[in-house]
């Protein structure tokens, strides 16, 4: 299983590329809709990915988690359910792309989650100076992966 960390702008210049991205997971975050700030729409993948997992989650810190109405229990919900799309791509020997705005935050957490968790490897990303993992994201996905209430276990 190959994990790949896309931004936006990656994304669908592949999208352009390819008719199809076969035996891919992908798994798209996006800035939920907001009042204050203008948010990009998440990405139309339209036929080309049969596995897709797309969810709303603020790139945000434990700190300001209340300016947002938010605790860290209440915080990106979906991560059990996350948690489960990934274990059926890992089965079904799919590769996984994770992607989000900038491909430097969010989608570099999520990598980095299930390299540490299936591969004991996520640090390597956490090295990598053209990322910067969202650590709340990262501590969610990998904590619904060990879970033992994860859908799958």
């Amino acid at each position: 299983m190959n994990v790949k960390i896309f931004s936006r702008e990656a994304t669908e210049d592949l999208l352009r590329q390819v008719e199809k991205l076969e035996n891919t997971a992908v798994i798209s975050f996006y800035d939920p809709p907001s009042k204050t700030f203008f948010t990009e729409k998440p990405i139309d993948f339209g036929k080309k990915v049969d596995y897709l997992f797309q969810v709303a989650v603020n790139d945000i810190d434990i700190e300001v988690l209340p300016r947002y109405g938010l605790t860290e229990k209440s915080f990106f919900t979906e991560a059990e359910e996350l948690a489960e799309f990934i274990r059926e791509a890992k089965e079904n020997g799919m590769d996984i792309i994770c992607q989000c705005e900038y491909g430097q935050s969010r989608s570099a957490a999520c990598a980095a989650a299930i390299l540490e968790y299936y591969d004991r490897k996520g640090i390597t990303v956490f090295a990598d100076y053209r990322y910067y993992p969202n650590q709340l994201v990262f501590n969610k996905i990998y904590d619904a992966l060990k879970s033992e209430n994860s859908f799958g276990n």
